[in-house]
């Protein structure tokens, strides 16, 4: 069995889920669009008979008039997969957003020229690229500088069914003769060579519920512009706007069972017009004015995933009725036949058979993950949280708290580019912390900690912040940094005697989200603040503008210093020194895949929500660590993933891995899954690496019995032969360094 939970960007999902039920509705649009006037009768009497839902809905218009969407074959020269539909919303879990900037780009269609040019191009291309297109807008941050795109570039182009045309044209108003049909692909067989004009998405018409739940969406290429176009549209949005609320209401895409709004409001005064009459037949009332500009209330987001998927098919829940496996409640099938699949799959060990008792025991663990201190913990660790409107109600809408969620950093949000950038600004570490209202890290005490801290409720009192505070999220990071050090290092490598020592060495491997935090790692100098830290974060997920670059910070600020060279390198220091010596924080970055690594030896290793099984690299990163034979620590957002770690160590190096355990400094946060109902919270568990025996000389084989004992020290006064070679040997070392 493999899930993806708890790795997967929840954009990607989110697209997914938009895409899924975008596809679905067109098909059944079409359907309904060619039947007898008697199909939407019997429609419309089915919506009549469904329950109301209190919440008012929204029919959302919004035009676009001036940015185009241009997909690419990618940045590299030559041919190439490109980026189709099946590897954008596929089952390839490493896809991550930042993978669709060499493909993605926007461009201005101020001119007018570009959205006219090659219309029939984006005809064909249809409903299924504007799937594809509408992933990128959602990216956050800047827009990608338009970029030519390659030859190949006609691959991207999804060769959509002929069945699959004919809705695009009988319906969109768009519908050309064969003729017409086939001298548009002349004519774009003789443009593969050249750069082709970018796609032009005229309208959105989007459906939610008051509270942000979307439940319709339906992508209006050119050619329908209605009143949306202010004057020459050929066809009004009307029937295509009803159309996408009655398929909202029969099978509204977020979460729950069919419905129909009491009071629907409309975002076009025309359109308020023309539906007046239509939605009556639903016994829909309609708002007595249309809501004048998208304004919506005060807390209102897009919600995460709601919809679930079944987990062999893959059908969205609002095209089948889900239901959990009867004996481990863990994973979701759409019927009977779906989870028999399951259960009988080859080979034996990737069966639901050979898993059912296993996640049987992983869901005992939900409670247990559940119990934290914190005074919001029953909304964040509940099946159906709502990560936007949690972080959107308390204005955490900008810095570091974008990184979260699908929230996209606005303008004047002050979002440093680079993580260092944030000290060149500032000389604040926690400038990119704060939310809209007040400071959400109080000062630092002045007195270091007297003991080790075990939990968040031993950490937040010491620190001052209220259980309110929900810090927890972004200072997991550093607090498993410090309970690694602090007490699971001492428990497992005893030898060590890492509590004494006065620095350590950290690498950071196949680091990605947790270096987009980099910042919350200031707050281990003021949990350590006698030992000199350096972490290097390594991966080939890295920023490749960041590689080799590195800066240093101090525990007291805020005075700055820059000090040109091939890299960046910045010092938060107060300018003065306490006796005894205050340490600092050295943060280095490698942007490469760990086995390529070149340096010393590092005193301890650390990886977030690692994921061995879903990133080749680290078939050649684990044996890397077994020659290393560093203590080696790793967290995990689920006991499954750990045991997928295990199994992977184990192939890679024939070692294995220890017997995981809760981590005490987990994220508060739920993880929502898609197809099964496990909990899933970042940096949940926590286990280290088991390095396979030293292999001796028969055979390569491991020595059999029990390791030897440490030899006897000699004796510290050599003898006379003895002091003379060595005086001999230092000599012969001498003269080659000469």
């Amino acid at each position: 069995m493999e899930f993806v939970s708890g790795y997967r960007d929840e954009f990607l999902d989110f697209a997914a889920l938009l895409f899924g039920w975008f596809r679905k509705f067109v098909a059944e649009r079409g359907t309904v669009g060619n039947s007898h006037e008697g199909r939407w009768r019997q429609l419309e009497a089915q919506i009549r008979r469904l329950p109301q839902d209190p919440a008012l809905w929204v029919l959302h218009v919004l035009p676009n008039r001036s940015v185009g969407i241009s997909l690419g074959q990618g940045a590299d020269p030559g041919p190439g997969a490109g980026l189709g539909a099946a590897r954008l919303l596929g089952d390839e879990p490493p896809l991550h957003l930042r993978d669709l900037s060499p493909y993605v780009s926007f461009v201005s269609l101020e001119d007018g020229e570009e959205g006219e040019e090659d219309e029939e191009d984006e005809e064909e291309t249809g409903e299924e690229n504007a799937g594809t297109k509408k992933v990128k807008p959602q990216e956050g941050g800047e827009p990608a500088a338009p970029s030519k795109e390659s030859p190949q570039k006609a691959k991207l182009r999804t060769k959509e069914p002929e069945a699959s045309k004919k809705k695009a044209g009988g319906e969109d108003g768009c519908g050309e003769d064969r003729g017409e049909a086939e001298r548009g692909a002349e004519k774009r067989k003789e443009r593969r060579t050249a750069e082709a004009a970018p796609l032009h998405l005229s309208c959105l018409l989007l459906v939610t519920d008051e509270h942000g739940t979307i439940l319709g969406i339906d992508l209006l290429m050119n050619g329908v512009q209605g009143s949306v176009g202010q004057g020459s549209g050929t066809e009004t949005l009307a029937p295509r706007a009803y159309a996408l609320l009655c398929h909202s209401m029969i099978c509204p895409m977020g979460s729950g069972d069919p419905r129909k709004p009491r009071q629907l409001t409309v975002g076009d005064a025309q359109l308020h017009g023309e539906l007046e009459n239509l939605v009556r037949r639903l016994g829909v009332k309609l708002a007595k004015s249309p809501m004048r500009a998208w304004g919506p209330r005060p807390g209102f987001t897009f919600a995460s995933l709601r919809a679930r998927t079944c987990h062999v098919c893959h059908k969205h829940s609002f095209e089948v009725k889900l239901t959990p496996c009867p004996q481990c409640s863990a994973v979701l099938y759409c019927g009977e036949a779906c989870l028999q699949t399951d259960l009988h799959r080859c080979p034996d060990d990737v069966s639901h058979r050979f898993w059912c008792p296993r996640l049987a025991a992983f869901m005992e663990r939900s409670g247990e993950l559940a119990t934290l201190p914190f005074t919001y913990t029953k909304e964040v660790t509940s099946e159906t949280f709502n990560k936007e409107a949690f972080l959107a109600s308390r204005g955490l809408t900008r810095g570091y708290w974008t990184q979260l969620s699908m929230l996209i950093p606005g303008p004047g949000t002050g979002t440093p580019r680079h993580p260092w950038d944030n000290l060149l600004l500032s000389g604040d570490p926690y400038q990119f912390l704060q939310g809209d209202g007040s400071a959400l890290m109080p000062p630092v005490p002045l007195d270091p900690p007297r003991s080790l801290f075990g939990s968040w409720q031993d950490y937040y009192l010491w620190r001052g912040l209220s259980l309110d505070s929900p810090m927890a999220v972004l200072l997991t990071y550093p607090l498993t940094v410090y309970y690694v050090i602090t007490h699971l290092v001492p428990q497992s490598f005893p030898e060590l005697n890492i509590q004494n020592k006065q620095s350590l060495k950290i690498h950071v491997v196949e680091a990605g989200k947790e270096f987009d935090l980099v910042m919350v790692f200031w707050e281990l100098l003021v949990l350590l603040p006698h030992v000199a830290l350096e972490l290097q974060f390594v991966g080939d997920n890295l920023p490749p503008e960041s590689d080799q670059q590195h800066f240093t910070m101090q525990r007291d600020g805020p005075e700055l210093s820059v000090r040109p060279g091939s890299g960046v390198s910045a010092r938060l220091s107060s300018g003065t020194k306490e006796k005894g010596g205050r340490r600092d924080l050295q943060i280095r970055v490698s942007a490469r895949p760990y086995h390529l690594l070149q340096g010393p030896k590092p005193d301890l290793v650390i990886g977030f929500n690692s994921g061995f099984g879903l990133k080749d690299t680290w078939l050649s990163s684990l044996p890397r660590l077994q020659s290393l034979r560093v203590p080696a620590f790793f967290t995990e957002s689920s006991e499954y993933g750990c045991v997928m770690d295990d199994q992977t160590m184990a192939v890679a190096t024939g070692g294995g891995t220890s017997s995981p355990q809760p981590n005490p400094f987990r994220s508060p946060f739920r993880l929502r899954a898609a197809d099964n109902c496990m909990p899933w919270y970042c940096n949940a568990f926590i286990f280290h690496l088991i390095y396979k025996p030293v292999q001796g000389n028969n055979g390569g084989r491991p020595a059999p019995g029990p390791a030897p004992p440490p030899p006897t020290p000699p004796d510290p006064t050599p003898t006379p032969a003895r002091r003379r070679r060595a005086e001999k040997k230092a000599a012969r070392g001498a003269r080659r360094r000469r």
